[in-house]
């Protein structure tokens, strides 16, 4: 054993270059054993980075929407708060796969650090909008330059040995789900402060002139640590030739992202059918989980005549936190394990069919009230947000096992163009037909907020149909 050793360590020596980044990752990946714990953290802070801005703005663009006196009516403000959240969405779906075409040209860590620098700027302008339109460029323009997520599906790959994977792309998935979650808590807990906390703040200061300021400002400044921290990240892509390779004897994945192999033919991605049939049912499920983290948010603030809960920003905040530790027991202890006896494709299915009479019965909980509704409530968000993100991790784990190592870039960024779109379209379309929904209370058919439900769970019901053959192909699960 000790001879076996000692040749796996001299031949180590002999195929890495060692002025390469992602050549000395690459050797550590294969010496090291157990699992990466650094690597990990540093995965799940950089997706939690970019998360957080997406949906934080959803307990309290309501109300941004209602003083900036654009909507002539009540049940119109969802409409337009519709288009701030969706803003966001329509700029990366423009460029998402711009930024996988560079990453994997120049390397993931230049598209990481233009990603959460963009939060430190952005998200701040946002906090401090002074009218309607100035929120949407605002969040507009975070979009355009939000290039994370796609690279850092692509990262997590490379930085995790073969075995650890799953792992790497379920703290991806569950950071994201968490971020989503977060996000809204602390935009509910922290916007309108001069009404929350009058006697911490005054309505003179700068947080009671710009009452939305405040949760953007917690974000951005969380943003710029991870800035400063990604200056260490390794890179993952490598830089050189094969033949700067000292030796041919032992041959790792790094010679699959060497320049010469990084000349991948972007036709050859879209007639990848296992790879464009994950990426159309992840671009599916993305949709339905926007529109439903916006419809969430909006129904729960919504008054009690509408079909609403008539909660406050803060009753948000609560709901969501408490989801958020759920989702993370669940992602870190039971999904590993989940996925390892039944795989990711079985996990999607089970968890869009569970989802489909969850949702349903939304509007009977709002018939509750007191302690019942509150219990209720909570249940059923870390039931519903658990299964949301099960459904994400088992498609990008298919995503990124049709593709090779230096296609990754590109084909999450295909991938986070779909999902962009969609997300795009989920929370326009969410508050419009919310507040279509909220118009019909007197409906023969699915009256009130049964509609806008009704809706979200066909699109979940056509997601768990597409996960079956013809449709869905893969040769790895």
């Amino acid at each position: 054993m000790a001879i076996n050793n000692e040749l796996k360590d001299e031949l180590l020596d002999r195929v890495y270059n060692e002025n390469c980044s992602a050549c000395k990752v690459d050797r550590d990946k294969q010496i090291q054993t157990g699992l990466l714990l650094k690597e990990l953290f540093f995965v799940w802070v950089l997706v939690l980075c970019i998360s957080l801005p997406i949906s934080s703005l959803f307990p309290f663009v309501y109300f941004m929407v209602r003083d900036f006196n654009i909507a002539e009516k009540e049940e119109d403000i969802s409409y337009y708060a519709g288009f701030v959240g969706s803003a966001y969405m329509v700029g990366r779906a423009l460029t998402s796969i711009f930024w996988g075409v560079v990453a994997d040209r120049y390397g993931r860590k230049p598209i990481i650090l233009v990603s959460t620098s963009s939060v430190v700027i952005f998200n701040t302008l946002f906090g401090i909008s002074v009218n309607y339109w100035m929120a949407i460029v605002t969040r507009f323009l975070l979009g355009i330059l939000s290039g994370l997520l796609g690279t850092i599906k692509a990262y997590a790959c490379e930085i995790f040995p073969e075995e650890h994977q799953a792992l790497g792309l379920s703290a991806v998935s569950t950071s994201w789900g968490i971020g989503l979650i977060i996000g809204p808590a602390l935009g509910g807990f922290l916007a309108q402060p001069a009404e929350s906390f009058p006697s911490l703040v005054s309505p003179d200061s700068l947080f009671g002139r710009f009452p939305y300021l405040l949760p953007c400002l917690c974000i951005s400044i969380f943003a710029l640590f991870v800035t400063i921290g990604a200056f260490w990240l390794p890179e993952t892509l490598h830089f050189h030739k094969k033949n700067e390779l000292q030796s041919s004897f032992y041959v790792f994945d790094a010679e699959e992202n060497t320049i010469e192999n990084n000349d991948s033919s972007f036709i050859s991605l879209l007639i990848n059918w296992p790879l464009i049939s994950s990426v159309i049912i992840y671009g599916l499920f993305s949709l339905h989980d926007m529109a439903y983290t916006e419809v969430f948010s909006l129904w729960a603030v919504s008054p009690k005549s509408l079909g609403g809960l008539n909660y406050t920003t803060e009753d948000v905040g609560t709901v969501l936190s408490i989801s958020g530790v759920g989702l993370l027991i669940f992602q870190t202890s039971l999904y590993p394990v989940a996925q390892k006896i039944f795989g990711p494709i079985d996990v999607a299915r089970i968890s869009g069919v569970l989802s489909i009479p969850l949702l349903a019965s939304y509007p009977y909980i709002a018939l509750l009230s007191g302690l019942m509704l509150t219990f209720t409530l909570n249940a059923a968000s870390i039931v519903k947000n658990v299964l949301s993100v099960s459904l994400i991790t088992g498609t990008l784990l298919l995503q990124n096992k049709a593709v090779d190592s230096h296609q990754r870039g590109a084909a999450n960024g295909i991938a986070m163009t779909l999902q962009s779109i969609c997300k795009a379209i989920g929370p326009a379309c969410g508050g419009a037909l919310l507040s279509w929904s909220q118009k019909r209370q007197n409906a023969t058919f699915l009256p009130g907020d049964q509609m806008i439900f009704f809706l979200l769970n066909v699109i979940e019901g056509i997601g768990v149909l597409l996960t079956f053959k013809p449709f869905l192909i893969t040769n790895h699960y």
